[in-house]
């Protein structure tokens, strides 16, 4: 009777090990769930770090975002979204954008404000309220309305703009010199006519 019983507990044991074994298994060949890292940037008139809502509900700086979430910012803060190696945007205050993403890519449903893309690995897909869809690299924004200029540019395009002002005045000013230098027939007085007197006497 003894031999039975042992063998029925041993029988039991194994089939409680296999199964432990197998669940676990599908468990870990299951899709895993891609998050994000909010980071919430600004303050309120108290000094105090401000809020921003994802899916409705307040969250502050270390939320983690998942895919197909809407996050929202007031008009005190700004918010970045982290996701790892699919990489980093920035949603401006008064910003509303519905973002979805895995380790392949970023895109976004754009309702208002503005988004920058702080770096990606791809394109971001940013749909805007007039239903198009603007593709947008590392350093390139958008709004409701299209694609937004980018002020690097307009910062570039102001100091070439200074750069040949002063190149103008400087080209101006030896030009007026050589003229100077060579309509006075060559005679060139520097100096007064007064008379030298030598150290040595």
């Amino acid at each position: 009777m003894n031999s039975k019983l042992w063998i029925h507990r041993a029988l039991s044991m194994c089939l409680v090990v296999a199964m432990i074994a197998t669940y676990s298994m599908v468990a870990l060949a299951g899709s895993e769930k891609v998050a994000g890292e909010l980071i919430v940037t600004g303050k309120t008139v108290n000094g105090e770090t401000p809020v921003v809502t994802v899916n409705g509900e307040t969250a502050k700086t270390g939320r983690s975002v998942f895919s197909s979430s809407t996050i929202a910012t007031p008009d005190n803060a700004s918010a970045i979204i982290n996701m790892g190696r699919a990489g980093k945007i920035e949603l401006a205050p008064n910003t509303t954008l519905t973002v979805t993403f895995s380790e392949k890519g970023i895109s976004g449903d754009l309702l208002s404000g503005k988004v920058t893309v702080l770096g990606a690995s791809n394109n971001v897909g940013i749909k805007t309220a007039d239903g198009n869809i603007v593709e947008l690299t590392a350093g390139e924004s958008a709004t409701t309305a299209g694609k937004a200029a980018q002020q690097d540019d307009d910062d570039d395009d102001k100091g070439g703009g200074a750069w040949w002002a002063w190149a103008l005045v400087f080209g101006g000013a030896a030009a007026g010199i050589v003229w100077a230098a060579t309509s006075s027939d060559n005679n060139i007085a520097l100096g007064g006519s007064g008379t030298v007197v030598s150290p040595n006497r």
